[in-house]
């Protein structure tokens, strides 16, 4: 390993040392509140298993700006936070786990790098494959005991046509926040 991406791997584990900042805090508590308006009012549901929403773009800006860890606990706590509030369906740990993989994978990507197209797209790619078209797919099939090859087309189709539309508006919040929030959290 180089001393650069030495440096980088311990970073990447020592930013979850900054949930002591209460500026860090009140962001996340900020963020959380905006993804909850978000899924309220920029959801549209297309049957029980299809769901286009925005309410995961404060989560992308914590894994921004704070990292995977952080990332991670934010996106776990935002699921089972949301689902109180919902009150939809009952509760089932496997969405709250993708949530924590989503936002692992996102920070690895973008968390002390540049902001790139191709970062974004790596990225928004990698989630949509893991998260949603399997881990997602594997827990409604668990949950409702739908057929995997049943629902996965649809999902395919979604994430397919989500793709571009979540990697311009992701590549475009990312570059706002470096250049107006980021800053500020350099500090």
């Amino acid at each position: 390993m180089s001393q650069k991406s030495i440096a980088t791997h311990t970073n990447t584990f020592a930013s979850i040392s900054r949930l002591k900042e209460t500026k860090v805090l009140t962001f996340c508590g900020m963020m959380g509140a905006l993804a909850i308006v978000l899924g309220y009012v920029a959801t549209i549901k297309f049957g029980p298993y299809i769901r286009i929403g925005f309410s995961g773009l404060p989560n992308q800006v914590v894994d921004y700006l704070f990292g995977p860890w952080i990332g991670a606990i934010f996106g776990g706590t935002m699921d089972v936070v949301k689902w109180f509030l919902s009150g939809d369906g009952d509760f089932f740990p496997g969405f709250t786990i993708t949530a924590m993989v989503g936002a692992i994978i996102y920070g690895l990507f973008i968390f002390n790098k540049p902001v790139k197209l191709w970062r974004v797209i790596a990225a928004q790619l990698t989630v949509k494959i893991i998260c949603n078209l399997v881990l997602n797919t594997l827990w409604l099939n668990l949950l409702y005991g739908q057929a995997i090859a049943a629902i996965l087309p649809g999902r395919i189709v979604s994430n397919a046509v989500m793709l571009p539309v979540d990697t311009a508006i992701m590549f475009i919040m990312l570059t706002a926040v470096r250049t107006t929030i980021k800053p500020f959290f350099d500090k």
